[in-house]
């Protein structure tokens, strides 16, 4: 018996009750619904772990109730919603605004059962489900970032170009404000000059400079009660440093041509791809900014020290990519080859995740058929086995098999014996599958 509740909505009776049975004899305690109202209703008690939800119902769609949730301001439980080829646009939509997943009608129950395996074993060890990444060094940060969450301390998050400090500061942003319309304000230092940076941080009266036809409210205003971001806080200009600095400590900015301060108060989360310490021994930042904007600080790894979320990031860009429904067979999501998996996972990305996204999106307007290849994502210069179908089914089975084991593993940190509790076979069983697919953790010598 499973330690998880879950809210069935489904209009539909027979499959409804085929669906509520299922989950039933598989051990999930199932309260089923056939309209949102009702549906709705109880998930506002909040004792639901899982919802399954179809889009389409009689009353409020499944987005009407998902949203409704989102707007009460508190957490709300993983999301999988069941879709017709006619919505899965809308589902990818929800996917964006933080559901889990979706799956397309008709779909095999098992298929189901595998995910909802992995989200309850996620609930039942106390983390939250990932949408970062699966990698342990992600999972950390991900727990790092729910504690800092209901703190006001600035926060400095350091990574390469390309790793994400953006979507990592608007997680740590959504976890403080999750379902309100508290502002998050971004800015990247290194992409306006100097002479336009001071107007849009601290605002303009009317006739202040030539141009300046009606008064404007900078940025640090408009970030009032959230969340104010500085991306590549590293180039921005000595000068504008010193104004920054005095606006932090004193909580008060005066816009150009203004003779009044205007109080503020937001969050700040800056984030650079540079050393600010050796920014700082160039004369290029100063001191005390660094020590006011560094309190926490957040390291992102880059690409190539987490490759257990290479290809997890890359199914989730297919499934975001409206082009990558489309293409697919009857409407289904694309796969990716066992050569273009190994293409991808034996790659550098210099790029980071921006790099691999792009890959991805490319491919997915590019493809032609249900698969993505290795020639697709990189060019010709790919090895590939020479076949429509690129490989024998054999192989491409024992491939899937393989990286659903290794993702497995990485969310119970290659604990096996959770991790065969996760999939649902024997400790004994996972460890014969792990030798047959010549899984083991990097740098084990084979047994």
């Amino acid at each position: 018996m499973h330690d998880c509740r879950i809210c069935l909505i489904e209009d539909d009776e027979i499959m409804g009750g085929a669906l509520a049975l299922r989950l039933e004899l598989d051990g999930y305690a199932c309260d089923w619904h056939k309209s949102g109202r009702s549906a709705l209703a109880d998930l506002k008690s909040g004792r639901h772990d899982l919802v399954i939800s179809d889009i389409r119902l009689p009353d409020l769609s499944g987005e009407a109730v998902y949203t409704s949730l989102l707007e009460q301001g508190q957490g709300i439980p993983p999301f999988i919603f069941m879709t017709g080829h006619a919505t899965v646009d809308q589902a990818v939509r929800l996917m964006k605004r933080g559901a889990v997943d979706y799956l397309t009608k008709p779909f095999e129950p098992e298929v189901l059962l595998a995910k909802l395996r992995e989200l309850s074993a996620c609930r039942e060890g106390g983390a939250a489900v990932s949408r970062l990444g699966i990698s342990p060094s992600m999972r950390a940060m991900e727990d790092l970032l729910a504690r800092l969450a209901p703190h006001d301390a600035s926060v400095l998050i350091m990574g390469e170009s390309g790793v994400g400090k953006e979507v990592v500061a608007r997680w740590l942003h959504g976890l403080r404000h999750d379902g309100t319309d508290r502002p998050f304000v971004a800015l990247n230092c290194g992409a306006l000059p100097e002479s336009l940076m001071e107007a849009e941080l601290f605002g303009y009266e009317k006739g202040a400079y030539t141009g300046a036809l009606k008064a404007r409210r900078g940025l640090l205003e408009q970030a009032e009660g959230g969340t104010l971001f500085l991306d590549e806080i590293g180039d921005m200009p000595l000068a504008m440093q010193v104004k920054l600095l005095r606006a932090l400590q004193e909580r008060r900015i005066r816009r150009l041509g203004s003779e009044t301060d205007i109080a503020v108060n937001f969050r700040l989360i800056a984030a650079t791809h540079q050393d600010l310490k050796t920014r700082i021994e160039q004369g290029a930042f100063r001191e005390d900014l660094y020590y006011r904007i560094h309190v926490i600080q957040v390291r992102i790894p880059p690409l190539r020290e987490r490759r257990e979320d290479i290809l997890w990031l890359a199914r989730r860009f297919m499934v975001e990519s409206a082009v990558a429904v489309a293409a697919g067979a009857e409407g289904r999501p694309l796969l990716l080859s066992p050569a273009a998996e190994r293409a991808l996972l034996d790659y550098a990305w210099p790029g980071n995740v921006r790099e691999l996204k792009h890959v991805i999106e490319r491919a997915c307007l590019l493809t032609q058929g249900p698969m993505l290849s290795a020639e697709l994502l990189f060019g010709k210069a790919s090895k590939q086995p020479k076949s429509t179908l690129e490989a024998p089914l054999g192989d491409w089975l024992s491939s899937q098999e393989r990286a659903y084991i290794l993702q497995a593993l990485a969310t119970q940190d290659w604990r096996v014996q959770d991790t065969a509790k996760l999939l649902g076979i024997s400790r004994k069983n996972l460890w014969e599958k792990m030798k047959r697919l010549d899984i083991r953790r990097k740098g084990e010598e084979p047994s």
